[in-house]
């Protein structure tokens, strides 16, 4: 039997199988659950533990941004416009959303 709380987890947690890695990523703000107001600019954790990644990369999501605020001059199809898998993923349930990754090098 499934104890109660794995059933309804009491923080936002989501299992990623992002280019054939697994990973962990999380929120720490119990509200993301249950009140979409705090889904405007918020905190999530992502960990794959893969050597390479020594800390937990925090990601600042803003779904209220806009596409006219990245860079203009880039072309859509050079490598400064490709991003990251784990920002893809998150952008299934918050499309448009843009990800901050805070000084962490983007794991692609």
């Amino acid at each position: 039997q499934v104890c109660p709380g794995l059933r309804t987890p009491r923080l936002p947690v989501w299992l990623c199988g992002v280019s054939g890695r697994h990973g962990v990523l999380f929120g720490t703000d119990s509200l993301l659950l249950s009140d979409w107001r705090t889904e405007r600019v918020f905190h999530l954790y992502f960990y794959n533990g893969q050597p390479q990644q020594t800390e937990t990369a925090r990601l600042t999501i803003d779904t209220h941004s806009h596409h006219w605020e990245e860079a203009q001059s880039e072309d859509p199809s050079s490598p400064g416009k490709r991003r990251p898998s784990v920002e893809m993923a998150i952008r299934t349930k918050w499309a448009g959303a843009t990800v901050s990754w805070n000084g962490t090098d983007p794991f692609f």
